[in-house]
C-alpha cells in the first residue's frame, strides 16, 4: 500500500482531509488488501507489477481473472490518482505534457473535455488522459475499477469519478468536484510519465 505523497490535509479546500483519509486509508487499502489474497496462491502473478497484470489479464487464470480486473484496477487507478496530485502545482502543463494538451485543443478545451468525460460516466469509473498503443493521446473514460491498461493504453491523468471520492465536500455535485479538481493537478509528475 503505498504511502500518500503529502499529508492528508494537503488537498484542502479542494479534497478535504476526511475524504482523503476514508479514500486511500479504507477503499484503495481495501483493494490492495483483496488483491494481495485473491493472488496469494499465484506467485507468478505476485512477482509481477499490478500495472503488468493488468496489461495482461489474458495470463490471469480465468478462475480470478474478473477480481483481479476488479481489484488489481482499483490498486492501479488509485496508484495514479494520488501520485498526479499536490498542494500547490503548476497551474498548467508545460513542456512535452503540455504540447499534448495543446494537441487536444488547448488547456481550456482539454480540461472541458476530460470534465465532459467525468459527467457522462454513469455511475462509478474514471476518467482519463492515455496515449494509446500507437503513443496518440486521448480522453477516455472507464467504468468501475476498470484500467485502461488493460486496453493497451498507458494512463497519465487519473480523475477518480466515485461518489467516494468527493460525496463529503461536494454531495451529489459531480461537476463542482471536476471542475474544482484541476487546481490540486501535479502536472510535472504526470509529465515525467511520458
Amino acid at each position: 500500500m503505498p504511502a500518500l505523497p503529502y499529508a492528508a490535509n494537503a488537498l484542502e479546500p479542494i479534497i478535504d482531509q476526511q475524504t482523503v483519509e476514508i479514500h486511500h486509508d479504507k477503499h484503495h487499502a481495501t483493494y490492495v488488501a483483496n488483491l494481495n489474497a485473491i493472488t496469494k496462491d499465484y506467485p507468478e502473478l505476485q512477482a509481477k507489477s499490478v500495472d503488468a497484470v493488468l496489461a495482461d489479464l489474458n495470463a490471469v487464470p480465468e478462475a480470478i481473472r474478473t477480481a483481479v480486473r476488479n481489484n488489481g484496477g482499483g490498486v492501479a487507478n488509485h496508484n495514479l490518482y494520488w501520485d498526479i496530485m499536490t498542494p500547490g502545482g503548476p497551474a498548467e502543463p508545460t513542456g512535452a505534457i503540455g504540447d499534448i494538451v495543446k494537441s487536444l485543443g488547448g488547456y481550456e478545451d482539454f480540461k472541458a473535455k476530460v470534465i465532459d468525460a467525468g459527467l457522462k460516466r454513469f455511475g462509478s469509473g474514471w476518467a482519463w488522459l492515455v496515449l494509446d498503443a500507437a503513443g496518440n493521446p486521448q480522453i477516455v473514460s472507464t467504468a468501475n475499477q476498470d484500467s485502461p491498461l488493460s486496453d493497451g493504453q498507458k494512463p497519465l491523468l487519473a480523475l477518480d469519478v466515485w461518489e467516494h471520492a468527493y460525496y463529503l465536500k461536494y454531495q451529489n455535485r459531480r461537476a463542482d468536484y471536476l471542475k474544482a479538481w484541476w487546481s490540486v493537478v501535479n502536472w510535472e509528475v504526470i509529465g515525467s510519465k511520458l
